[in-house]
C-alpha cells in the first residue's frame, strides 16, 4: 500500500502565510491558509493511498482527523521535520510514500496519484516554481536513511530543489520529476493560483478577500 504524508501548519494569524502581508491582514492570511489546507487535505482523501499522515505544527481541527492519522511535527528545522515525517510513514507501512505541503491547492488526486514512485524509480521529486520542491516520494522508504537524504539540505532558498535533487542522485537513487507547481507565498502566487484553480476554497476565499484590499497608492 501508499501512504501520503500532508506536511502542515494550524492556521494561526501571524504563524502562516506571512509572506501574504501586506496587503492582506494576518487574519485574512490565516483565512488563505486554511483554505488552501482543505483544498489539500480534501486531494489526498481522494486519492487511492492505505494510509493518510497529517504531520502537523499545532493543534488539529476534529475535521482533518477524518482518513488521516494526525502526528506531530518534531521540533527543529525543516529538514529534519521532513525526515520525521517519512519516519512516522515507514513505521505504518513499507510501500511507496508521497509527502505534500499545504502550499499548493491547485493539485488533484489524479496528480498526486502519479506523482507516487513506480517500479522505474526510487525517488520522485516535484520542483515548485520558485526553486523549492512541492512534493517528494520514495519507492521503497525503509531502506531509505533519511537523516542523509534530507538533513542539511538548505530549506526555503531559490535552489532547494535543485539541492535536494543532487542528494538525492549523489545517494545513488534513480529520481523522476514530476510536474513543476506554483507554490502560494506570495500576493502574485496567490492570485495565479486563484486563476488557474478556480474551483478551490482557496480561489473562493481569495476572490472573497480581493476586494476588501485597501486601493494601491497613489489611486
Amino acid at each position: 500500500m501508499s501512504t501520503l504524508i500532508v506536511i502542515a501548519k494550524t492556521p494561526v494569524p501571524g504563524r502562516v502565510k506571512t509572506r501574504l502581508t501586506p496587503p492582506f491582514t494576518a487574519r485574512e492570511a490565516a483565512l488563505l491558509a486554511a483554505a488552501s489546507l482543505a483544498d489539500t487535505l480534501q486531494a489526498a482523501r481522494q486519492t487511492d493511498a492505505g494510509h493518510r499522515i497529517l504531520a502537523l505544527d499545532g493543534e488539529p481541527r476534529p475535521s482533518w482527523q477524518d482518513s488521516f492519522t494526525v502526528v506531530p511535527q518534531v521540533s527543529g528545522t525543516l529538514d529534519r521535520r521532513l525526515a520525521a515525517a517519512f519516519q512516522a510513514a515507514t513505521r505504518l507501512d513499507p510501500g511507496p510514500v508521497l509527502l505534500i505541503g499545504m502550499d499548493t491547492p491547485q493539485i488533484t488526486p489524479v496528480l498526486l496519484h502519479s506523482c507516487l514512485p513506480g517500479d522505474e524509480e526510487d525517488a520522485t521529486l516535484g520542483v515548485a516554481d520558485d526553486g523549492g520542491f512541492w512534493c517528494l516520494g520514495f519507492r521503497r522508504p525503509r531502506h531509505q536513511d533519511f537523516e542523509s537524504l534530507l538533513f542539511d539540505v538548505p530549506m526555503s532558498t531559490d535552489h532547494t530543489g535543485a539541492d535536494q535533487l543532487r542528494r538525492l542522485r549523489q545517494a545513488g537513487l534513480r529520481v523522476r520529476l514530476t510536474p513543476t507547481l506554483r507554490d502560494v507565498d506570495v500576493f502574485e502566487d496567490a492570485e495565479h493560483v486563484s486563476t488557474l484553480a478556480p474551483q478551490t476554497r482557496f480561489a473562493a476565499r481569495f476572490n472573497a478577500l480581493r476586494p476588501l484590499l485597501p486601493a494601491p497608492a497613489g489611486r
